[in-house]
């Protein structure tokens, strides 16, 4: 006959290597590193620091909300002159943060340019004494994700090696 083989070895064959490991097809091996890939999950052999810079990207979205409102509040209520230098402010603090945000996923540059927004919001109190309570709030929010993010990316890089088989 030929080389055909039944349906119990075809099923057999998904795990011919082992009871531990699954065997997936091309397809299934393609949609699953997609949907790793878009959901940022750290792969094995380049676990990175992906928590720290989720949670960085959190802070700063919503922190690019909250500069936007107090660049209007500071346009609102005429405290500078010309009033539309509180709109420059605050659009040009927005810019940092779209740009920490941005470069994100690019190394370390995006956390090194949230914290010089994180300072920079703290600066606007000197405009506004509410922003500076604001801009406490998110730095200490800030700094509690960068600790915490970066002990689970360490935790997890632990694990990691700790599941690799001993060869």
């Amino acid at each position: 006959m030929g080389e055909r083989m039944s349906a119990e070895d075809a099923e057999g064959e998904g795990t011919a290597q082992g009871a531990d490991e699954l065997r997936l097809s091309p397809s299934e091996t393609l949609a699953h590193n997609s949907a790793m890939r878009i959901s940022g999950a750290a792969r094995r052999d380049d676990p990175g620091s992906k928590t720290q810079r989720a949670l960085a990207s959190i802070v700063l979205g919503f922190e690019l909300i909250v500069v936007v409102l107090i660049g209007l509040t500071i346009f609102g209520l005429g405290l500078l002159e010309p009033r539309e230098l509180g709109l420059w402010i605050a659009g040009g603090l927005a810019l940092v943060c779209v740009a920490a945000l941005a470069l994100m996923r690019v190394g370390r540059a995006g956390i090194w340019i949230g914290w010089i927004a994180h300072a920079l919001m703290l600066a606007t109190g000197f405009i506004l004494l509410p922003a500076l309570v604001v801009g406490a709030i998110f730095t200490a929010l800030w700094i509690y994700c960068m600790v915490k993010g970066a002990r689970i990316d360490r935790d997890r890089v632990a694990w990691l090696a700790a599941q690799e088989p001993v060869s």
